[in-house]
């Protein structure tokens, strides 16, 4: 078992759980991920951080931005400045799963918590 923690999030990943073996969260609620849902979640997280990346530094130190993708089943957003960003997901249930969930994490957190998802991502890849 893979267990990360910090000020507003947390993530788990234990493979012999069987048909959820990923959790995330943040201070007040959590969700259990299929592995299919955790890898396209940290793929699609590696590609909107890369877009900010791409324009942080030709933000203004007052300048606000706002990034989504979507990419069934998830959409995400990165909200904030060239310095810090929050982050929101959503997990859009289909015919198959039928469940759904929302997720978010203030700044600092959200990028606490996307270091620690590629992070663990990375440990076993």
């Amino acid at each position: 078992m893979i267990e990360q923690e910090g000020p507003g999030w947390r993530i788990a990943r234990d493979p012999s759980r069987g048909r959820f073996p990923v959790l995330i969260g943040g201070a007040t609620w959590a969700i259990e991920l299929t592995e299919y849902e955790w890898g396209s979640l940290v793929l699609l997280l590696d590609e909107l951080i890369a877009q900010y990346h791409q324009l942080e530094n030709q933000l203004m130190i007052e300048e606000s931005i706002t990034l989504e993708i979507e990419r069934l089943p998830w959409w995400a957003c990165i909200d904030g400045d060239r310095h810090s960003w929050s982050l929101k997901l959503i997990l859009q249930g289909d015919g198959d799963q039928i469940r759904g969930a929302e997720g978010f994490w203030p700044v600092p957190a959200a990028q606490a918590i996307a270091t620690a998802m590629r992070t663990m991502w990375d440990s076993y890849q």
